[in-house]
């Protein structure tokens, strides 16, 4: 899943969702004796600052190595789950082309992704990724990807609100059981105001029933990968915590069957006190929701045992040349690997163009390579960067867990568990686990 919406992409310069082709693949690699790639998941001309900010690391690219042509393609969204393993089968996907972290295995295992491991030392980066995320696009002891980003759950909430409640709001509920009572005290306050909200429809359900089993400390599958993991007791506890604040609480409003756009909604127009989400969501919230930065926090997430991750990166075409896999490297390099620069990192030019810099994430780098980052960033922050540090400093207890495979199947089975216990008082939770665990079982059989 992505963040914004059903699968992640990162939102790190603007508000703008980074957007993917439909079109083009590898021609060959060479244009009048240059080494020509094609990529993807250039901004879209509506997105008006994330385009210019990426034709100008092209440029600037194309530049530096003249022997290099580099033709960017857009579309919405970034990928198109349906038409994804099309074009890679029919040859019609990008030299350098995006992927969430869960596609990084199906990729290879239809053998459509070039081996990037003779080349890898090329990337200059490399070695300050973050290993966790590296691993992501490792199989089988092979490279056969680039992390680009990486995001973790966490709970966002309005400080407003919780001052209003009689709540401090520099100390968010750490625990299930204070979400639920701070939800209860802000929901009080009434007018309209929601406590928390949660989804339930559109796969967006089972994604957050997911990482609310991750903070439980359970697990969605198997570490095999072939067999559910959901008829548990903590399992039991996340349907039973909705179902007690939706029906004994009355702290969920009466509107269900949500998705995050909904959510999004309700907390920038402050008639919401918490829900899950990653901190890309906030300059959705001052954006395009009405939100305000000083009144916006994010939190770990509560329960202290995990958190969901997930994130995206690039991968190659089996078709690729040589040539024109060193000359991606090099591109991701420039574009995206370079702490304080690029992209995703060049956070001078974000303040002067009124760009959100200060975030807690993406986090990609570690070491001197993330301290770098860190610092160019502290010193262009214009968000509250203070509202942020509970969850810096949470996320170093928690442990950090990708998405289940089959994903999207998986969730679309747990949608219906969450949404019965949220539109159902007499919801029975013991049979929706045993029945979504035999759906989830049957999907993995398919495998």
């Amino acid at each position: 899943m992505r963040s914004t919406g059903f699968r992640r992409t990162l939102i790190a310069l603007g508000t703008f969702s980074l957007a993917l082709t439909a079109c083009g693949g590898a021609d060959g690699g060479s244009a009048g004796g240059k080494t020509r790639i094609t990529v993807n998941c250039m901004p879209p001309k509506s997105a008006k600052v994330d385009r210019r900010f990426f034709e100008e690391d092209i440029a600037s690219f194309e530049k530096q190595n003249p022997d290099i042509d580099v033709v960017a393609h857009d579309a919405f969204p970034c990928q198109d789950p349906k038409t994804f393993d099309a074009k890679l089968a029919g040859g019609q996907m990008e030299n350098v082309f995006y992927t969430y972290f869960t596609d990084a295995r199906h990729v290879v295992d239809i053998n459509q992704a070039a081996d990037l491991t003779p080349y890898i030392k090329e990337l200059k980066s490399y070695s300050t990724l973050s290993k966790q995320l590296r691993d992501i696009y490792t199989v089988d002891g092979k490279i056969y990807g680039i992390p680009r980003t990486g995001y973790s759950m966490g709970l966002i909430y309005n400080r407003k609100l919780f001052e209003q409640a009689g709540l401090d709001p520099d100390k968010p509920p750490m625990t299930w059981e204070e979400v639920r009572a701070d939800a209860r005290r802000i929901a009080k306050l009434g007018g309209g105001t929601v406590g928390y909200a949660d989804y339930s429809a559109q796969n967006q359900g089972g994604w957050h029933f997911t990482a609310e089993l991750y903070s439980q400390g359970g697990d969605v599958v198997s570490a095999d990968g072939e067999k559910a993991t959901i008829d548990t007791p903590e399992a039991r506890a996340v349907l039973r915590n909705l179902h007690d604040m939706r029906w004994v609480d009355d702290s969920m409003g009466s509107k269900q069957l949500l998705v995050i756009n909904d959510a999004q909604q309700l907390m920038g127009s402050g008639k919401l006190g918490m829900y899950l989400a990653a901190p890309d969501n906030l300059p959705i919230l001052v954006k395009e929701k009405g939100g305000n930065y000083k009144d916006l926090a994010i939190a770990p997430m509560p329960g202290g045992k995990g958190t969901l991750i997930g994130g995206d990166g690039y991968m190659f075409q089996k078709r690729d040349t040589p040539a024109q896999i060193r000359a991606g490297l090099k591109w991701l390099d420039h574009m995206f690997l370079t702490p304080g620069k690029g992209f995703l990192g060049d956070y001078v030019r974000a303040k002067k163009r009124n760009a959100p810099v200060g975030l807690p994430e993406p986090r990609l780098f570690t070491g001197a390579a993330d301290a770098e980052d860190q610092r160019i960033k502290k010193a262009n922050a214009n968000v509250p960067v203070g509202n942020y540090q509970s969850f810096l400093n949470g996320n170093q207890k928690l442990r950090m867990k990708i998405e289940p495979p089959h994903a999207q199947q998986i969730y679309s089975v747990l949608d219906g568990a969450v949404s019965a216990v949220l539109t159902k008082r007499d919801a029975d939770i013991d049979q929706l686990l045993r029945e979504a665990s035999g759906k989830i079982d049957t999907v993995l059989a398919r495998g």
